[in-house]
C-alpha cells in the first residue's frame, strides 16, 4: 500500500471513530495490566464478566496479594488458561509490589520482565495507560495488515516493523486500536464484510465479499446435486446400522 493510500486508510478509520479504545474495563493502570493479561487466547467480552466483579475490590497489587490465587482462579475460571493466568497475576502483582513500588512501570523491558507479560501485552499498556505510540499486534491487527497489504508480514515482529515505519502522524497513537476494532467487526477472518467496508478500495484482498442480498442464489442443478448426496449420505447410513447375517455353516 502506498504512502498516500495509508493516511487515506487511516483517516477514513478515524473519522468513523474519533476517539477508539480498548474494549476492556479497568480503572487503572494496575488493573489494564490485569486484563490485558487474563485476555491472551480469550475475548474481551469474556475477560469484562470476569473483571467486572473482581475489580471492584481489587484494585491495586496488594490488594491482589491479598485475595491470592486460589480465590483469583475462581474469579476467572470462566476464561482460557485460568490456572496459569492467575499464577502469573498473582506473580506480577508480587513484582509490582518488590521491584517498582507497587506502581506499573512505563517502560517495555521492565513491563516485559514481570510473569504473563509479552510484547503485545506491554504495548497495549503503553500505549492505552501511558500515550506512547506503540503497535500492539494481536490476530485481528495481523490480519488486517496482511489481508489489505497495510503492512504484510510472515510474524507479528515483522508487522510491528512495518506499522512502526509505515503509519503517520497523526494516527500513530491510536492506530492499533482502530486496526482491533477494523478486524473484529469488519474485516472478520472467515467473512471480511467488504460491502460495509470503509477502506474497501483502498485494500488488496480479492474477490471482495458481497453483500448478502448480492450474493448468487444456487442454481437448481446444484441445489439437486446437494440433495442427492443427503439422500445418499442417509441411505448409507441407515445400511450400515443394519446387522450383517451370519453365515451359515457348511454340513
Amino acid at each position: 500500500m502506498k504512502r498516500d493510500d495509508i493516511f487515506e486508510f487511516f483517516r477514513r478509520l478515524a473519522e468513523a471513530n474519533p476517539a477508539p479504545t480498548t474494549e476492556l474495563e479497568s480503572t487503572n493502570p494496575y488493573q489494564l495490566l490485569v486484563a490485558v493479561v487474563l485476555s491472551a487466547q480469550a475475548t474481551d467480552a469474556s475477560v469484562n464478566i470476569a473483571t467486572r466483579p473482581l475489580f471492584e475490590h481489587i484494585q491495586t497489587p496488594r490488594q491482589m496479594v491479598e485475595f491470592g490465587e486460589e480465590r483469583l482462579r475462581e474469579a476467572i475460571k470462566t476464561i482460557g488458561l485460568f490456572n496459569t493466568k492467575a499464577k502469573n497475576v498473582v506473580a506480577l502483582s508480587e513484582a509490582l509490589i518488590r521491584d517498582h513500588g507497587g506502581e506499573v512501570p512505563r517502560t517495555r523491558d521492565a513491563l516485559q520482565a514481570l510473569p504473563g507479560v509479552g510484547r503485545k501485552t506491554a504495548n497495549v499498556v503503553l500505549n492505552t495507560a501511558f500515550g506512547e505510540e506503540t503497535f500492539a499486534v494481536d490476530t485481528h491487527v495481523f490480519r488486517v495488515c496482511n489481508r489489505t497489504g497495510l503492512a504484510p508480514g510472515k510474524t507479528v515482529d515483522a508487522v510491528e516493523a512495518k506499522l512502526e515505519k509505515r503509519v503517520p502522524q497523526p494516527f500513530r497513537r491510536d492506530a492499533h486500536h482502530w486496526l482491533i476494532l477494523h478486524g473484529r467487526y469488519t474485516c472478520k477472518a472467515r467473512l471480511p464484510e467488504c460491502w460495509r467496508c470503509p477502506v474497501a478500495d483502498l485494500c488488496r484482498y480479492q474477490p471482495k465479499t458481497l453483500a448478502p442480498n448480492a450474493r448468487p442464489a444456487r442454481t437448481a442443478s446444484r441445489a439437486s446435486s446437494a440433495a442427492r448426496i443427503a439422500t445418499a449420505r442417509t441411505a448409507a447410513k441407515r445400511t450400515a446400522g443394519r446387522s450383517r447375517p451370519r453365515p451359515t455353516r457348511l454340513p
